[in-house]
């Protein structure tokens, strides 16, 4: 019987990543998180989620009480990686041409010219989306999918690397507006930072804005287009694909969930994971990839039934459920390895 690995390798339309590749996006990967961490004090899985989901092309999408880091979060990975910031503070006044642009008359000129909205940068923080409209929120559609504005039938696409962080405060409900399902699942992950620990949170007080100040890009935008690309070659063999749809596919059938997650939630976690097993050292992904991020991808994906929500079922409950309950997959003939050992510690 032939290797596995030979096996999943006929059907690749890319060669598997070498140790050098690996141990260098590894290390690459690591810089931009611990160069985080000097600003964002112990939140490093946070961090590290939001990093990997830059690296998977994805977006996110942040829940907390005002002031626990999340703007803070967001202008340190800018910074980490020299590529444009741009902030939208959202408001119920902002309209969708302050998001994706517009055209203006040139009277000297005769023509009409494209003036870009906030959102055509690298890294853009859209703080208390939930503040805006539906007009405007469905603006960001476009964006957040394609890469892409249109305007006036003119097509406008993103610059690389290209990734949405919104924000949004769970506990005020007065002046907002609920997301759409629609615009919430363009969302690869969901993620929450809390409040720091009581040594984290003295360091905060202590060295926070002079942080702030200081920290500076450790690696390039042509870096980061760089390792989108080499996530792209990292193996997610046939069984552990068929790993993920089984997951996703429960949430279509649990009798908690009243709507489960659609095949977004199947890719998301597909490219999630690997940027996940990239930073981890590498050029693999394992189901135990799969298990850590299934309740970050697929949580906000799926509606709770009545009485789920009256048991105080939460949806990383759920998932985890779904999790505990579904067959891990087991290669024939496996071996330790695919192709490479692990160049580093996990």
């Amino acid at each position: 019987m032939k290797n596995y690995l030979d096996e999943n390798m006929k059907n690749l339309d890319y060669e598997l990543l070498t140790t050098k590749q690996t141990a260098d996006s590894h290390r690459m990967i690591r810089s931009i998180i611990d160069n985080i961490e000097t600003v964002i004090a112990g939140k490093r899985e946070v961090v590290e989620l939001t990093v990997l989901c830059l690296i998977a092309g994805g977006h996110v999408l942040i829940e907390d009480i005002p002031g626990v880091g999340k703007t803070s979060l967001v202008r340190a990975l800018a910074k980490s990686i020299d590529c444009r910031y741009n902030r939208i503070q959202f408001t119920p006044d902002v309209m969708p041409s302050d998001v994706s642009g517009f055209s203006i008359y040139n009277q000297k000129s005769g023509e009409f010219e494209f003036r870009p909205g906030a959102a055509m940068s690298n890294i853009v923080l859209a703080d208390e989306i939930n503040r805006a409209s539906a007009k405007t929120q469905s603006a960001m559609l476009e964006i957040m999918e394609e890469r892409q504005v249109t305007v006036d039938s003119h097509t406008y696409k993103m610059e690389q690397p290209y990734m949405v962080l919104a924000t949004q405060n769970p506990i005020e409900a007065l002046g907002t507006y609920q997301l759409p399902e629609a615009q919430i699942d363009r969302f690869m992950i969901k993620l929450s930072l809390g409040y720091p620990a009581y040594e984290d949170e003295i360091k905060i007080v202590m060295k926070g804005e002079a942080a702030k100040q200081t920290i500076s890009p450790v690696v390039t935008g042509n870096d980061v287009r760089e390792l989108l690309q080499i996530c792209r070659q990292v193996l997610c063999t046939k069984l552990v694909a068929s790993y993920i749809v089984s997951i996703v596919e429960a949430t279509r059938n649990h009798p908690d969930i009243k709507l489960g997650s659609s095949p977004r939630g199947s890719i998301a976690l597909y490219k999630l994971s690997r940027a996940y097993a990239l930073a981890r050292g590498r050029n693999y992904v394992l189901p135990d990839d799969i298990k850590y991020l299934a309740p970050y991808v697929l949580g906000h994906r799926i509606i709770r039934t009545n009485a789920a929500k009256n048991e105080k079922k939460t949806a990383v409950d759920i998932i985890s459920g779904i999790i505990r309950h579904t067959a891990v997959p087991v290669e024939p003939n496996r071996q330790e390895s695919y192709n490479e050992k692990s160049v580093c510690a996990s």
